[in-house]
Order: C-alpha cells, then structure tokens, then sequence
C-alpha cells in the first residue's frame, strides 16, 4: 500500500490520470463488449475523456464538469458508459480531495447525481433500487475515499507544523539558555577577572613611578607586564561585549577573530613575548600563513600562546624552544618542540586544561592535536586541514598542561 500513498500524495496528478487513461484503454481493447468490438463513438467519447483529464489535470472543477458532460452523452448515445462513468468518478475523486471549501465537494457530488439521473430516462421503477446502489459506488465511494485522503493530508500536516513549531520552541530554549549562561561568564570575566588583572596593572604601573631607579633589567619586566597586562583588558573587554551581545556567534571560534594579514606579525609578537619571560625561542613562520581564514589564524595563534607558556611552566624560562609553522596545500602544520633542558621555576597554580582547550580548538577545525615527550624535552603538533569538515575525532592521553 505504500505505492498507493505514494501516488494520492503526489500533488503533480498527471501520474495519476495517465493509469486512469491506460486502464480505460485497456477496458476498451481487452474488455468484455457482449461480444462486439468497441463503436467508434465509444472511442470518441473515450478519447475526449482521456484527454480532457490530461490536459486539465491541474483544474479539476473544469475537468468533472467536461466528465460529467461526456457521461451524459454516453448515457445518451452508446449502449456501455463505463469509461466515463468511471471518468466521472475519479474527477469527483480528485476535487474532493483538492477543493478548497466542504461545499464545493458536495456540489461537485451533486453535479455527477445529476449527470447520473439521465439513465434513469425510460428505466423502470424496478430498476431504481439498482441504481441508487449503483449511485452508491460511483458518487459515495469517490467522495468517501477523497475525504480520508483529505484528513490524512490535513493530520501530517498539522503534525508537521507540531514538529516545526516544538523545533522552533526548542531552539528558542536553547538560544535563551546560552544567552544566560553567557552572561553569567561575562559578568564573571567583569566582576572578577577583569577586576583582578585591572588592580595588577594598576599596581605595576604605581611600582614604575615608585622605583624609578630600579634596575633596567626590573623595568624592562615592569613594563612587559604592563604592556601584557594592558593587551588582556582589551581582550577581555572584547570578549565580556561579545557574550553580552545576543546576536554574537555563540562558538568560541566566533568571539574574537584576527585579520589574515596580520597573523605572522602576531606570532612574532607570541615569540618575543616568550622571549621577554627568558625562553630562547627558534621560529619557523611560513609567510604564507597570512593567507589562512580568521579561524584558523586565530586558532594558529592561541594555540602558540599556550604552547609557549606551557615551555616556560614545565621546562622553564632558560629552555630551547622551536616553533614551525608551515602552509602545505592549503592545510596548515603546526608544531612546538622544547628540549627540557631547563630548571622549572616556581611552581605556577594550573587547572590541568591547557592542553585539553588547545586540543579542543584544533578538533573543532577537523585537526588532530599530539603532546608528549620527545628527544628530551616536549611536542606539541597538529595539521589543521584545508577544510574542516571532519567531525571531532577522538581525544589521545596527554599529560595535563
């Protein structure tokens, strides 16, 4: 029966009409005639009726009233109406289904009670009996079919419309809950480390006026953490206005960007920051990076930012560090290596989760992040491809950051 649903649920019923008119030539070839071939008026009137459902197929009003006109004449005119009664029918089939008002059907079942009342012209009272049972099969049994057909469509409908409007609902609930879990951030990132960075920069800056004959080397570290304190409150004012904003790309990839050109300038700045903090870092920076997308570039950057103060954390500030970053085919490598040959300084406060976010950025864009020992000291690696159209892919052990 799925074919059946299939073909009443096309709303193109050309299909539909081409079987009725194959059936109705297959009736007049093969069918039973009392033993004589059809008349040629037979096929005329079969022929127009054929056709009529054809070309008028998309107006079905039109095409019952050109049926029920062409079953008169059959009544009328040869001996065996059946084509067009049956044409008859599957035109009142098809309004009962398409008709925009409940009572357009029943003047279209009207007008075939109608077009049927003529053979009751010269039949005897005898036979009225047969032909209400007959009206029964060729008027009730169209409209009935046409209406559950009607109802079935109305109910997926109206499902449809449930699903869409429950998706709808469910996403509204979704944006609206990240849109507080945003704010809740931001005002955190405000209230508290924004407050915390602000009083450290405050204070750096007293201790420069205060001690302004302290050693070049001290102010040369007094003014890098100024310098760095600054750039992290423009950050985080950057970021705090992104989630406030409820028309901001909620993904981590959307809250700040960096522009292409500008990439292999900032991960200079990256390595001369490390280098300011002790780290004697050797970088590899293909020029070609200026051409990556702001995704990727920034993900690029951040992930040398941490990768360069993990060295500094675990292998401390007299390690070797090399950074390499090439463009091979559109897909971007990227690698950190350090040799551990330095003595850790103090021991920094860390959560653990520098390399779990840096692996997380990367499998986002379809990369692959590798950490772990290497000759001596420690790897950190990734390809990030051309097109990231890979969905995450499982996360390998790694030592916390």
């Amino acid at each position: 029966m799925g074919w059946v649903s299939r073909l009443f649920d096309a709303r193109d019923t050309r299909v539909r009409m081409l079987l009725l008119d194959l059936s109705g030539v297959a009736y007049l070839v093969f069918g039973p005639h009392a033993g004589r071939p059809p008349t040629l008026l037979q096929w005329i009137l079969a022929v127009i009726a054929f056709t009529a459902a054809l070309v008028l197929h998309r107006r079905q009003v039109v095409n019952l009233l050109v049926q029920a006109a062409l079953l008169v004449a059959a009544f009328v005119l040869i001996d065996d109406p059946t084509i067009n009664s049956v044409g008859t029918s599957w035109a009142l089939l098809e309004v009962t289904m398409a008709a925009g008002r409940v009572w357009m059907i029943w003047a279209a079942a009207g007008v075939v009670v109608a077009a049927q009342a003529v053979d009751l012209i010269g039949m005897p009272l005898s036979a009225l009996p047969q032909w209400v049972l007959r009206l029964v099969a060729v008027v009730g049994m169209p409209v009935l079919v046409g209406l559950v057909i009607r109802t079935s469509r109305e109910l997926a409908g109206q499902a449809e419309e449930r699903a869409a409007e429950q998706r709808r609902r469910h996403e509204s609930e979704e944006r609206a809950a990240r849109a507080a879990e945003r704010g809740a951030i931001a005002r955190e990132l405000h209230d508290v480390v924004a407050h915390h960075v602000a009083s450290m920069v405050l204070r750096v800056g007293v201790a420069r006026h205060v001690l302004p004959e302290a050693d070049p080397r001290v102010a040369e570290v007094f003014d890098d953490v100024h310098r760095t304190g600054t750039a992290a409150l423009a950050d985080l004012r950057h970021l705090v206005a992104v989630l406030r904003d409820p028309d901001a790309d909620s993904t981590d990839a959307g809250l700040t960007a960096i522009e292409p050109a500008a990439l292999p300038a900032a991960l200079r700045a990256a390595v001369d920051t490390a280098a300011r903090a002790g780290l004697t870092v050797q970088a590899e920076i293909d020029p070609a990076v200026g051409t990556l997308d702001s995704v990727r570039g920034l993900a690029v950057l951040r992930l040398t930012q941490e990768a360069l103060t993990n060295v500094a954390k675990h292998a401390g500030t007299s390690a070797h560090a090399r950074l390499r970053v090439g463009m091979h085919d559109g897909d971007l490598e990227w690698e950190v290596r350090d040799d551990g040959g330095g003595t850790p300084p103090v021991a920094v406060p860390s959560g653990g989760h520098g390399l779990t976010g840096m692996r997380e950025r990367v499998e986002v864009l379809g990369g692959r992040l590798t950490a772990g020992p290497a000759e001596g000291g420690w790897r950190v690696h990734t390809t990030l491809p051309a097109v990231a159209d890979h969905p995450a892919r499982p996360r390998e052990a790694a030592e916390p950051a």
